[in-house]
């Protein structure tokens, strides 16, 4: 039976309490912590255009959000692909990603379900379209400026295919009242640090290499979409189209980078 998740995201609007606070506080710290360890200490991480991420969390302004969008393919590339960022934005909790998560892995208990909310994960139901509450939620936060991560193939993708992104990234830029800075980024080797195969172990001396892209403008293209009264399917359409075009521009940068490890 699937756990009721109904309760979730009206949990997530409601004004947080101190206590809450400390302990999604303490939550980033102790995972953000980890993955830094994992990544950095026991194993091989290679990163580019770090400047990239570091220059759009610190110094874009208060009301314009953040979206970054990368390819999945472990269960570990979040928080895994944060572990290389420096302390001072990896344990604030106000300076970290909103991230969409899958119910039916992250939320399937009432501990898990407190567990990712401290860590600012949103539950979105596969297979439920563009217009469902998880979406809503991230429209909202993007509306106060906040950063949102999404993984547009929806999925792991276990066998590293060229995977159609789901629409919702399209909605997401979109509807976001500020044009929203939209990072890129691809990595290749987190699945190698915790496997897509039982017994679903961190391992170590793994080679990671992660790389930013350039922040992808999408001002033109929005004008040009609402000047023509575009119908909602062709600005999804061609919104996620962009995005993908740009990832697998960076996934092949990204593989040729890897082999020169």
């Amino acid at each position: 039976m699937v756990y009721d998740i109904k309760w979730i995201i009206p949990k997530l609007r409601q004004p947080t309490s101190s206590l809450w606070n400390l302990a999604s506080s303490l939550t980033f710290a102790a995972v953000g912590i980890f993955s830094k360890i994992i990544m950095e200490w026991l194993n091989k991480t290679t990163v580019y255009n770090k400047h990239i991420m570091e220059k759009a969390l610190s110094l874009r302004p208060k009301d314009v959000p953040l979206i970054t969008v990368s390819n999945h393919h472990s269960c570990f590339d979040d928080p895994g692909i944060w572990g290389v960022l420096d302390l001072k934005h990896l344990l604030s909790r106000r300076t970290m990603r909103w991230s969409l998560a899958a119910h039916d892995i992250c939320f399937t208990n009432v501990w898990h379900s407190y567990f990712f909310m401290l860590g600012k994960c949103v539950p979105v139901i596969r297979g439920n379209g563009v217009y469902q509450e998880a979406i809503d939620f991230c429209v909202e936060k993007l509306a106060t400026g906040e950063w949102i991560h999404v993984f547009p193939e929806g999925k792991v993708n276990m066998f590293k295919e060229n995977l159609r992104f789901k629409w919702g990234i399209g909605r997401l830029i979109f509807e976001s009242p500020v044009v929203p800075i939209v990072i890129p980024i691809f990595h290749l080797g987190m699945d190698q640090i915790l496997p897509n195969e039982p017994p679903y172990m961190i391992q170590t001396k793994k080679k990671v290499t992660l790389y930013y892209g350039e922040p992808i403008d999408f001002s033109e293209m929005l004008k040009n979409l609402r000047k023509t009264n575009a119908s909602e399917v062709e600005v999804r359409s061609a919104i996620t189209n962009r995005v993908q075009d740009e990832l697998l521009r960076l996934k092949t940068i990204t593989e040729g980078l890897h082999l020169q490890l």
